[in-house]
């Protein structure tokens, strides 16, 4: 309630006058091997509903050095979704100086021309493991886009990729109902409709609770997306 309610509210209501500037949430999200039904669910479509809410999700410490200084230096309430997977997995140089990355503002990691890859967090190591094999496999070459910021989202970036490639996966832990890769993909049918050669694919969580036991079967693994892009670039 106080930060849907209350912080997410306090510029628009104060018309202006006020701000939370500073106020970041972080919080760890989603998969790590053995976090069953409470600690391995990715919550963030419910706070992307949500005006006024910065949604964050970085792929790596680099990223999210940068990206948590713009965050706490924001007039707006942040939450930062931490991918649980990469506290112990992940490993990269990260400048020991002061320095940001911005917020809503999507990264191209890997450019293509055949179709486009969208992801955030942990799943970005899935699409590049997914875009490897496509390329080794099928000779298709993926464009992969980092959206680091998903509320607001860089429409953009994604727009200007989908209409050069024509094709377009989203792909997230979550559910897939509900989930923000909806919002994506219709934003995606709205805005490249004429461009597109196959419909927008999801490739995501299922609509169960997060099971323990099953954790391989529940998360969108790379052959998972593998098989999508097999399946849209053949459409």
């Amino acid at each position: 309630d106080q930060i849907v309610n209350e912080a997410a509210k306090y510029r628009y209501r104060s018309g202006n006058q006020f701000n939370v500037g500073g106020l970041t949430f972080r919080t760890p999200y989603g998969a790590v091997g053995h976090g069953g039904l409470y600690h391995s669910q990715s919550p963030e479509a419910y706070f992307a509903h949500t005006p006024g809410l910065i949604v964050v999700v970085p792929r790596s410490p680099l990223q999210a050095k940068g990206l948590l200084l713009s965050a706490i230096r924001s007039p707006d309430p942040v939450i930062f979704f931490e991918p649980k997977a990469l506290y112990r997995a992940s490993s990269e140089e990260v400048p020991i100086g002061d320095f940001e990355l911005p917020l809503s503002c999507a990264e191209v990691v890997q450019e293509g021309s055949d179709i486009t890859l969208v992801g955030y967090g942990a799943q970005m190591g899935v699409l590049k493991k997914a875009a490897d094999m496509a390329l080794e496999k099928l000779n298709v070459s993926c464009e992969i886009i980092d959206l680091r910021t998903i509320l607001p989202w860089d429409r953009d970036t994604v727009f200007h990729s989908v209409n050069k490639t024509g094709r377009c996966i989203v792909s997230h832990e979550a559910p897939i109902t509900g989930g923000f890769g909806a919002e994506i993909a219709a934003a995606v049918q709205e805005k490249c409709f004429l461009r597109l050669e196959a419909p927008v694919d999801r490739v995501c969580g299922y609509d169960t609770p997060f099971p323990l036991a099953h954790e391989k079967i529940y998360v969108p693994d790379a052959f998972k997306v593998f098989a999508a892009i097999r399946k849209t670039t053949s459409f």
